[in-house]
């Protein structure tokens, strides 16, 4: 079901950069090397995300993230800046949940980890539907052909399932993300625990799967044990591809173990090893974000990224879970360096 502006919503949404955006410096002033840092800007703004998705338009990031029935900023959460650090509340993409969500997944009561892109003249919101712990699970997709309120073309429109999940499968159909190649190709990988992380190709010209029968790639997992794995990101850089991932366990506050991690590939379909030579689906990974890192443990379980490539800077968005305020989910934003030898450092 469409949502259509109104003038009341743009003024609106004029009004609300007015009032939060008064300080106009931009990222390139929260290098690394700055004082204060983006995190510790973000830590005083207690910007309560989960699972975050990030886009730039113009020069306004635009923040997505997960969000139930019943929660005071809703169905998928929308958030503006325009200096990755005061985030403005523009309001939930969904009023409820769309029509097909709760017939298909019984039980679901929210739209989970979502993605952005912008293909084919939209924009792009890819979302999952689900019930915590089973793979009967489903991927959806809305899209509106602007991110300004005030704009005619703006009007989130729900174009239903991507991808379903059933518990025979060896995957669940949750936590997309959508990658566009360099050849132009798209692809979205997905997954959550079970078999681990997968692939498949999407067709451009209307965001829905390539081939509803069309192969289902596998690009990591965690053989035995838990099978804790989930939460894809991939880029490309350097004549490479990028997979990052969480690892081990995620929604428990302050006793969350998920960290991210990261291998690389010479082909969008794998293999994908990490900087040892261990194969993401023999469960590689080299750590690039863990509660270890903060000495003071403070941020808890730094995992669910998104990667910003912003003007030649690159940043790792996450969320992790905030000892100081009884666990509650926090965004948090760090630059991204590269080694010499092409792997990725948050820093």
């Amino acid at each position: 079901m469409a949502q259509r502006s109104s003038p009341a919503r743009g003024l609106a949404f004029a009004a609300v950069l007015a009032l939060a955006f008064t300080a106009q410096a931009g990222p390139a002033g929260n290098r690394a090397d700055a004082e204060p840092s983006l995190n510790d800007r973000l830590a005083e703004q207690d910007v309560r995300v989960h699972d975050p998705a990030i886009l730039r338009v113009g020069d306004t990031y635009h923040l997505f993230s997960t969000g139930h029935l019943g929660e005071r900023t809703g169905i998928i959460p929308w958030r503006v800046s325009k200096n990755l650090v005061d985030w403005a509340f523009v309001g939930p993409v969904f009023r409820d949940l769309p029509d097909w969500a709760p017939r298909t997944i019984e039980g679901a009561r929210g739209l989970w980890a979502p993605d952005i892109v912008q293909a084919n003249g939209e924009y792009r919101l890819y979302y999952a539907v689900s019930t915590f712990g089973k793979n009967r699970s489903a991927i959806g997709l809305a899209v509106t052909r602007s991110l300004d309120p005030a704009s005619p073309d703006f009007g989130w429109e729900d174009r239903g399932p991507v991808l379903q999940s059933f518990p025979g499968d060896d995957f669940n159909a949750i936590d997309p993300n959508i990658f566009i190649d360099r050849d132009g190709r798209h692809w979205m990988s997905f997954g959550s625990f079970w078999g681990g992380i997968k692939l498949v190709e999407l067709d451009p010209a209307t965001g829905k799967r390539k081939a509803e029968d069309g192969p289902i790639h596998s690009i990591a997992s965690r053989p035995g044990g838990e099978h804790a794995i989930e939460a894809p990101f991939l880029i490309a850089r350097g004549g490479s591809y990028y997979l990052f991932v969480s690892f081990d366990f995620c929604c428990r506050g302050v006793n969350s173990t998920y960290h991210t991690v990261v291998g690389r590939a010479d082909n969008v379909l794998g293999p994908y090893v990490d900087r040892d030579g261990k194969l993401l689906l023999d469960g590689g990974g080299t750590v690039v974000l863990h509660t270890d890192q903060d000495p003071g443990r403070r941020w808890i379980g730094p995992g669910h990224n998104a990667i910003l490539r912003d003007n030649g800077q690159d940043y790792i968005v996450y969320h992790a879970y905030d000892a100081t305020r009884q666990g509650a989910p926090a965004l948090r934003i760090q630059p991204l360096e590269w080694t010499e030898d092409g792997w990725p450092v948050a820093r």
